[in-house]
C-alpha cells in the first residue's frame, strides 16, 4: 500500500464512521427531545443494528491493517494524522477486547435505561431504575476488566473522559478544595443571606424561550448551526460534526434563572465544539479534547462571565423587556447578588459556585465506592442522602431531588462528574491568562464577546483533540495548572457579595 493512498483512505474511513455516529446521535437526540414516550424499544432496535455495523467496520481486518500500516509510518505523517491514527487504534484495540454481542447489547441497554430513568425520576422511584443501574455498573466493570485488567476500574473510567486522569490526582485535587472551601462555606453560612426573590415569580415559557435565543446570540453562537430544544436534563451534542450542534434546556415557569444559566452553560459547550477548525470536521479530532476542558468552557461562560456584575448589568434591560411586571421593582445589582447567593442546596445543576464542587465530590466518592465493591447499588439512595447531610447539611426529601436528579448514570457516563470540578478550576486559570491580553470586564460590560471568543478559539477551540488535556494546558497556560487560582476567584467573589 502506498502511503498517500493510505492517508486518503484514513480520511474516508473517518467520514464513514462519522456518518454512522451522526445517525446514532440523531436517534439519541430525538429520544431525548420530541420522540413519543413509548418508543424506546423502536430506537433500541435501530441502535443495535447501527452499533453492530460500527463495531464490525471499526474492527474489520481492513481497518486494522490500514491503521497499523499508518502507525508504522507515523513519523512520515503530519501531526494531525499521527494523532488520528493513535486515537483510532487505541479505541479499536479497546473495542476488539469487548465481545461484539455484549457491546451491542450494552447500546440497547443504554436506550432503555435512559427511558426508564426519566420515568423513575418523575415518579421519584429509585427502585424502578435500580435493575438497570445495576446492569450498567456491572457492564462497565466487566468491560474495564476486558480492556485494562491491570488498571483500577475507576481509573480506567476516569481516563475515558480525561486522558491521564487518576483517582490519585483527583484525591489530591478534591482534598485541596475541601480544605480551602469548606471553611469559606461555613463563613458565608454565618452571614446574613442574600435576597434572591428576583428569580421567583411567574415567567412564561414562551418568554423564557425568547430569552434563550437572545442569550445564544449574545454569546456569539451561530444559530444556523446551533439548535435549541427542551429536555428533562439539559445537554449538548454534536450531530456528525461540529457543523451541526444541538443544545437543550428545561424551563421552570416559577424561576427564569434555572433555564437562563442552563442555556449559557450548554452554549459554552457549543462554542467549543463549533470552534473546532473546519478541517477537523468528520474526523476523530473534531470537538473538545476532554470533558474537563469542555466543562472549563461551559462553566467559564456560565459562571465567570454569566454571573459577573458586568454581565448582569448588560442583560438586565432585556429581562425587564421580557418580564416587566415580575422584575419592575428590581435592579441589575439585585440580579447579580441573587445569582451569586451561596447556600447549600439539593440540585447540582442549580448549585452556586462556592458549593458546587461538593456536589461533584459526593458523586465521585459514590462512584469510587461502587466500583471498588464497597457500596452496592441498592444502597445508593441512603449513601447519597448521608453524604448530602454530611457535606452540605441538607436533608434529601425524595429520590427525584436526590440520587435520580442527574441523567449521567443512565447514559453510562461513570467517571464523568469530576470533569465539572476540574473544569471550574481550569476556567479560573484560563481567566488569569486571558486577562494578560484581553480586557475581559470591559468586553462583558459592552456585550462584546468577540475578543473573549477569539482568545478561546485561538488557544483552545480550534485545536479540537489534536493535543492531550495536559499538552493543551501547557500550551495555553505556559505554567503548571494551579487550582489555587480557582480558590482565589471564589474567595474574591465571596468577599464582594458577603463582605467577608
Amino acid at each position: 500500500m502506498k502511503l498517500e493512498d493510505a492517508r486518503k483512505e484514513l480520511i474516508s474511513l473517518q467520514r464513514k464512521l462519522a456518518a454512522y455516529e451522526h445517525a446514532v446521535g440523531i436517534l439519541y437526540y430525538d429520544g431525548a427531545t420530541t420522540a413519543p414516550k413509548n418508543t424506546a424499544d423502536n430506537r433500541g432496535a435501530s441502535l443495535s443494528i447501527l452499533s453492530e455495523e460500527i463495531y464490525r467496520y471499526s474492527t474489520s481486518d481492513e481497518t486494522v491493517a490500514l491503521l497499523e500500516f499508518l502507525d508504522e509510518h507515523k513519523n512520515e505523517l503530519p501531526l494531525k494524522e499521527q494523532r488520528m491514527v493513535y486515537l483510532m487504534l487505541r479505541d479499536i484495540r479497546e473495542m476488539q477486547k469487548i465481545p461484539m454481542a455484549e457491546y451491542v447489547a450494552y447500546q440497547e441497554l443504554l436506550v432503555k435505561a435512559e427511558d426508564v430513568w426519566e420515568k423513575a425520576k418523575n415518579a421519584s422511584d429509585f427502585e424502578m431504575f435500580r435493575p438497570y443501574l445495576e446492569q450498567l455498573f456491572a457492564t462497565e466493570k466487566k468491560f474495564a476488566g476486558y480492556v485494562a485488567p491491570e488498571k483500577n476500574v475507576y481509573d480506567y473510567l476516569l481516563n475515558k473522559y480525561e486522558e491521564g486522569l487518576t483517582t490519585q490526582t483527583l484525591d489530591k485535587f478534591f482534598g485541596l478544595l475541601r480544605s480551602e472551601l469548606v471553611p469559606l462555606i461555613h463563613k458565608v453560612g454565618e452571614m446574613p443571606q442574600v435576597d434572591d426573590s428576583i428569580r421567583h415569580g411567574n415567567f412564561p415559557k414562551g418568554q423564557q424561550e425568547k430569552l434563550s435565543y437572545y442569550l445564544m446570540e449574545l454569546m456569539g453562537l451561530d444559530l444556523g448551526r446551533v439548535g435549541l430544544s427542551e429536555t428533562e436534563h439539559p445537554f449538548t451534542t454534536s450531530l456528525g460534526s461540529h457543523l451541526d450542534e444541538r443544545i437543550t434546556t428545561h424551563y421552570h415557569e416559577d424561576d427564569f434563572v434555572s433555564s437562563m444559566y442552563s442555556v449559557i452553560h450548554e452554549g459554552g459547550h457549543a462554542l467549543y465544539d463549533t470552534g473546532s477548525a473546519d478541517d477537523l470536521a468528520y474526523t476523530v479530532l473534531d470537538g473538545g479534547t476532554s470533558m474537563s476542558i469542555h466543562e472549563s468552557q461551559s462553566r467559564f461562560y456560565e459562571n465567570i462571565i454569566g454571573r459577573s456584575r458586568a454581565y448582569c448589568a448588560y442583560v438586565f434591560p432585556k429581562l425587564l423587556e421580557l418580564f416587566p411586571e415580575e422584575l419592575q421593582d428590581y435592579t441589575a445589582e439585585d440580579l447579580y447578588r441573587a445569582v451569586n447567593m451561596a447556600q447549600p442546596s439539593l440540585i447540582r445543576t442549580e448549585a452556586d459556585e462556592l458549593t458546587y464542587s461538593l456536589h461533584v465530590m459526593i458523586r465521585y466518592e459514590i462512584e469510587k465506592k461502587v466500583f471498588a465493591g464497597e457500596l452496592e447499588v441498592k444502597d445508593l439512595p441512603a449513601e447519597w442522602n448521608r453524604l448530602y447531610k454530611e457535606y452540605l447539611g441538607v436533608d434529601v426529601p425524595d429520590d427525584k431531588h436526590g440520587v435520580l436528579q442527574d441523567s449521567h448514570w443512565s447514559g453510562g457516563l461513570f467517571g464523568y462528574f469530576p470533569s465539572y470540578a476540574l473544569g471550574n478550576a481550569y476556567g479560573a486559570h484560563f481567566l488569569k491568562k486571558m486577562r494578560e491580553t484581553v480586557d475581559v470586564d470591559t468586553c462583558i460590560r459592552n456585550g462584546n464577546f468577540a475578543p473573549v471568543n477569539d482568545w478561546n478559539r485561538e488557544n483552545i477551540w480550534q485545536h479540537g483533540c489534536i493535543y492531550t488535556p495536559a499538552e493543551l494546558l501547557d500550551r495555553v497556560l505556559g505554567e503548571p495548572f494551579d487550582a489555587h487560582h480557582y480558590i482565589d476567584y471564589l474567595t474574591e467573589k465571596c468577599k464582594d457579595i458577603y463582605g467577608i
